[in-house]
């Protein structure tokens, strides 16, 4: 089995296909298209779109979803093509996915280098997640490695490395330590530079579900969170230690 090539763009598709097999498919998401149609809504999702693709060599096909990004965020995904593709992948997901890595434009000085964080997360009713003391009902634990890539006078440049996925895990992580991912208002960001969430999943190292193969697949982030990071040069607020500071090292 060999990726297509990366820098490959389906015409008439507002999405990149990284790699297609029997069964699996990779894809890289754009911003502001959400994984699936929230229910009663009749505009494309992300879903709709693979199945499509998927349907020009089998009719009968469609895509499984085993994991998701948020409508906002951008970058790499894989999809199921088929029932027993997504049971294995769901079911062996922690070892079967060797590492996800995003790249974050966060409001602010970052200061540090890198760090861990770890906190254990709880959902409200609103469907908006916040940190709670370990043992409290419902908070699951969520691990982010984090690394200073580039400072601004208004941003800085994070990567992040996930070591569990729960519900918008880095946002919060992020907007509690101090620093909220630029456009996020859900969890405080002051303003919307770029017009979405300033989040991207530039990598994914995934083991096939049906092969020893191991597949590393990568979509650099937008050249708009670097611009975002040197043009910028009014500072909103000076750099400071965080609120919440993470242990260990990256």
């Amino acid at each position: 089995m060999e990726a297509t090539d990366p820098r490959r763009v389906h015409r008439g598709r507002p999405i990149d296909f990284l790699f297609e097999d029997k069964d699996i498919i990779v894809v890289e998401k754009p911003e502001g298209l959400s994984v699936i149609a929230p229910e009663g809504s009749r505009t494309k999702s992300l879903y709709d779109i693979v199945t499509t693709h998927i349907r020009n060599t089998n009719p009968k096909g469609r895509a499984a979803i085993v994991h998701r990004l948020d409508r906002d965020t951008s970058g790499v995904m894989v999809f199921a093509k088929h029932g027993a593709a997504k049971k294995r992948l769901m079911d062996n997901w922690n070892e079967l996915v060797i590492k996800r890595g995003y790249t974050a434009v966060v409001e602010g000085k970052v200061s540090g280098k890198g760090g861990i964080f770890d906190t254990w997360l709880v959902e409200n009713r609103a469907g908006t997640m916040y940190s709670a003391k370990a043992g409290t009902r419902g908070a699951l634990r969520a691990i982010t490695r984090w690394k200073l890539l580039e400072v601004g006078e208004r941003y800085s440049l994070v990567e992040l490395s996930l070591e569990t996925g729960r519900k918008h895990q880095i946002r919060v992580q992020l907007a509690e330590w101090g620093y909220p991912i630029a456009g996020d208002s859900r969890y405080g960001a002051h303003g919307d530079p770029l017009g979405r969430l300033c989040l991207h999943a530039h990598l994914l190292v995934l083991r096939h579900p049906f092969a020893p193969q191991e597949y590393s697949f990568e979509c650099p982030p937008p050249e708009s969170f670097g611009d975002l990071i040197k043009h910028t040069s009014v500072s909103t607020r000076p750099g400071r230690s965080p609120k919440q500071k993470p242990s260990g090292r990256a």
